[in-house]
């Protein structure tokens, strides 16, 4: 009697992947699997869809799911990695470079290849080391090691040439502003050693090229002493009538003070005074003083009036003589010269001067100025300028 589950056409196959077997294999040829000894385990009209596809359709299913799985994980650490790369910058902006660089590298850990973040870490670590150089220039800024820190300061700014945006603008600004007030304590610290002349001219330059009101007035100090310096070495060479002499060093002066009318002034004096000297000075004076007439005679005897006269000391205990005059003539005078001395209290002449009083030409009622820096003048003493004479010239 035949088995009803074995009627029909019906072929062995293999139970797990639904591939063709024969009667006599003990092994699947497909799979590899053992096969059930019971042929009725083996037996199927035709292979099942959902057995023979069941496999490859989770495999691709988990891939999937693997798949997405993923895609979904990574856009979440890219969207996180730029959080923390937007609030890295903002923490730049507010120069909190630490905490910036803690946010950079979270933003890396976050996303790899993530070249903007590698960029602003690496920028991070220059800042930092830039705020180290700063604080050491302070430190070496109170031992008056200037060199030193100009020297560090430059070397470290080399590390911001390859970066750029606002952060390092931001950050070449401090590095600037930290120069300047390097260059600015140099030049007060070379000052208070009472420099020579050529030394100030050097030290002139060096305050020109720092852009700072607080270097303006510094550069201003600087011309004021050079130019005292050159009109009390011209007017002593005047004073001995060496007029190329004199006009040597006004021209010299001249070049780092080139508006200084002090200077402009005693050049004229120089030059009309040579001229006065070639064509017999004294006999020029003698016919002025001569005159019959009546306001001629007020205008060569009595044409200057002595408003005012004071000694005082400049910043490097020079002695300074400075004072006003004013026109009380009726007719232009021009090339005044001023003769003064130095007393003691006692009564001991230290020494006589004379000074051309500027501007170089008075008009009626104008105001005229002098002034005089002396060098090497012990000033442990009280001391009086007295004018012993003014002269002038009239047109």
């Amino acid at each position: 009697m035949t088995n009803p589950r074995l009627a029909g056409d019906c072929m062995l196959h293999c139970p797990y992947c639904s591939t063709l077997t024969k009667e006599n294999e003990t092994y699947c040829m497909k799979c590899g699997r053992m096969l059930p000894e019971d042929r009725y385990h083996r037996l199927s009209s035709k292979p099942n869809f959902f057995t023979r596809w069941k496999s490859p359709i989770l495999s691709t299913v988990i891939l999937l799911f693997f798949v997405i799985s993923l895609y979904i994980t990574l856009e979440m650490r890219t969207a996180k990695a730029k959080d923390y790369y937007t609030k890295g910058e903002e923490k730049v902006l507010a120069q909190d470079f630490k905490t910036a660089q803690s946010l950079f590298q979270d933003a890396l850990d976050m996303k790899d290849n993530f070249q903007q973040a590698e960029i602003s870490l690496a920028f991070m670590n220059q800042a930092l080391s830039m705020e180290q150089t700063l604080q050491k220039t302070e430190q070496l800024l109170k031992e008056k090691k200037y060199t030193q820190a100009l020297e560090i300061l430059n070397e470290s700014e080399k590390g911001l040439q390859d970066y750029n945006g606002e952060a390092v603008n931001q950050m070449v600004e401090r590095v600037t502003k930290q120069r300047n007030k390097i260059n600015i304590e140099k030049l007060e610290h070379a000052l208070k050693q009472k420099p020579e002349i050529d030394q100030l001219k050097v030290l002139l330059w060096d305050a020109v090229s720092i852009e700072t009101e607080e270097a303006e007035q510094l550069t201003a100090t600087i011309r004021e002493q050079i130019v005292n310096y050159v009109f009390a070495k011209a007017s002593e060479q005047l004073k001995n009538n060496q007029f190329s002499d004199g006009n040597l060093i006004v021209k010299d002066g001249l070049k780092y003070a080139p508006d200084s009318e002090k200077l402009l002034s005693l050049q004229t004096t120089i030059d009309k005074e040579k001229v006065a000297f070639e064509t017999a000075q004294q006999s020029r004076i003698e016919q002025a003083m001569s005159t019959a007439n009546k306001e001629q005679q007020m205008n060569e005897s009595d044409a200057i009036k002595l408003k005012q006269m004071e000694t005082t000391k400049d910043d490097q205990g020079n002695l300074v003589v400075k004072g006003q005059v004013q026109s009380v003539a009726t007719i232009p005078i021009n090339s005044i010269r001023v003769q003064y001395s130095i007393t003691t209290n006692e009564g001991e002449t230290l020494l006589t001067n004379e000074v051309y009083v500027y501007p170089e030409e008075l008009y009626p009622e104008e105001t005229g100025h002098f002034e005089f820096t002396h060098y090497d003048v012990n000033m442990n003493q009280a001391l009086t300028a007295e004018v012993e004479t003014i002269a002038w010239y009239t047109k």
